[in-house]
């Protein structure tokens, strides 16, 4: 009697066809792939970060800049569900760009998608510190920030070392909690704690001072540019997913539009539960979220708040660190960088690559042990995480519109058809408007070095990375494919393209 095949032998055949055999299992489903993303994207993590800065810049009417940047975001995600239907291979943006472009290419973008990652995991570890410190009742210092950090970077390191099983399981309980916590915070604070009618979401309350509300809305909109991004680590984890073709698409769109609802919610329910929105205007009040918190659930119900808060922070962290992972180890399969072959490492036991996970933990740690000696210096990568991840973000989006004039019609399982140059190019342009939104300056008091800190940051870790590429040119080791979405006069479909075992 013969065998029966393999429910995912076609999922192999596909990742043969592209040049690879992987060592990874497919162990997470549709909605472990899915809660890696939102746990990633966290509108928990993401409003009560920035709400106070927006609320300040323009007032309640700053909420509907959610709505604007998940439209956007919502075309990057279908760019990238095309592209990975087609190329479900793991480390995301630097396999993406590497089958749509070429190497050089490749690997910029992920250089600049990995040194943003690196600082997000420090950014959000050290977010977590704080409200640590307030769970368990001690003072909040610099030093006290540094340890809570590392103890939710170890622990989420901890998690992502006993495989892709339990990074599920943790993916889908951060997810659970943090949509739960979510939806009973907010409609408590509807119930008990609203203080204003819906009108007030059109009423900036004098926040745009001596500009216009265009200037200050847009200074507020980064809650909306910073609240949508994480849907793109569904897809740095291709290998880990079954039937990603079709899956990781749905999980991308899910997490835009689920964890975007949230966010909203979440928004929604802190602004109409403000008191007084003028004090946090006039800068009076500069920790709202903690005033209402306080306010609507007392000392012991604001710390289970919190508790929920820290589930985010971690689950947050463990999202960014798995994402960061596997394009290290991507990189090093390919030969792409110093220290390819550690890289490349592979545990067979917990189907994880250990040493790319302990980079993800090592370089994270030391920038936050590095915030004893200078915390501006750590907000100054920080400042870069955003933009970094957009620069990658739209250095896919222009290679996959540029394969497209160049003769790319997509063959996954996923398809935009006659819509994808009209949402490739609607999503290049909300990107690169995004991104101009995140660098222009808005504090001409300060000194211009500060003032231009993410365009000095972006222009450093790019600067290094061309220098890196000409000094060293590991971009064109390897023997992995490369350029080969677009049709050449030797083939009519890129699938049958020679490819080559990967070194």
């Amino acid at each position: 009697m013969s065998k029966s095949p393999e429910p995912h032998d076609e999922d192999h055949a596909q990742l043969a066809a592209l040049g690879f055999q992987s060592e990874f299992k497919r162990d997470m489903s549709l909605w472990a792939n899915f809660s890696l993303g939102f746990t990633y994207l966290s509108p928990v993590v993401g409003i009560y970060t920035v709400f106070a800065f927006a609320l300040a810049a323009a007032g309640p009417p700053m909420i509907w800049s959610l709505l604007i940047a998940g439209f956007g975001q919502m075309l990057v995600a279908l760019v990238f569900s095309e592209v990975v239907a087609q190329f479900p291979v793991a480390g995301g943006v630097y396999p993406w760009a590497r089958r749509l472009w070429g190497r050089k290419w490749a690997w910029m973008t992920g250089w600049v998608y990995m040194f943003a990652l690196l600082a997000t995991i420090a950014g959000v570890a050290y977010g977590a510190g704080p409200f640590v410190a307030t769970v368990f009742g001690f003072t909040s210092t610099v030093y006290t920030t540094v340890v809570c950090a590392l103890i939710v970077l170890l622990l989420a390191t901890v998690i992502n070392l006993t495989g892709t099983k339990m990074l599920s399981y943790f993916a889908i309980f951060g997810f659970t909690a943090e949509l739960i916590g979510a939806l009973i915070v907010g409609g408590w604070l509807l119930l008990t704690q609203r203080h204003h009618g819906l009108g007030v979401l059109f009423d900036s309350f004098g926040a745009q001072g001596e500009h216009s509300f265009l200037y200050a809305f847009l200074a507020a909109s980064l809650i909306g540019v910073f609240q949508y991004y994480g849907f793109e680590a569904c897809g740095d984890v291709a290998e880990e997913v079954r039937n990603p073709g079709v899956q990781i698409p749905k999980s991308m769109r899910r997490t835009i539009y689920i964890g975007g609802a949230a966010a909203t919610f979440v928004c929604l329910s802190l602004v109409l539960s403000v008191v007084d929105i003028g004090a946090v205007i006039r800068g009076e009040d500069v920790d709202p979220i903690s005033t209402v918190l306080a306010t609507a659930f007392g000392p012991v119900g604001s710390k289970i708040v919190l508790c929920i808060v820290l589930i985010s922070f971690v689950s947050c962290a463990l999202s960014l660190q798995a994402a960061a992972s596997r394009l290290l180890y991507s990189y090093g399969r390919d030969g792409m960088i110093v220290g390819s072959k550690l890289w490349a490492r592979f545990d067979k036991k917990r189907h994880v690559p250990p040493y790319a996970l302990l980079a993800a933990a090592v370089i994270p740690a030391a920038l936050i042990i590095g915030s004893i000696v200078s915390t501006d210096a750590l907000t100054k990568l920080i400042s870069f995480g955003s933009v970094g991840i957009y620069i990658a973000f739209q250095m896919v989006v222009f290679a996959a519109l540029r394969a497209r004039i160049k003769g790319w019609n997509p063959s996954g399982k996923y398809r935009l058809g006659r819509w994808g140059m009209v949402v490739n190019v609607g999503a290049l342009v909300y990107g690169v408007a995004a991104i101009i939104n995140i660098c222009w300056p808005r504090t001409p008091e300060a000194p211009w070095y500060d003032n231009y800190i993410v365009l000095l940051m972006s222009a450093v870790v790019i600067g290094l990375g061309l220098l890196y590429m000409a000094i060293v040119r590991s971009h064109s080791n390897g023997t992995t494919p490369h350029a080969d979405a677009i049709p050449t006069a030797a083939t009519d479909t890129p699938e049958t393209s020679v490819v080559a075992q990967p070194v």
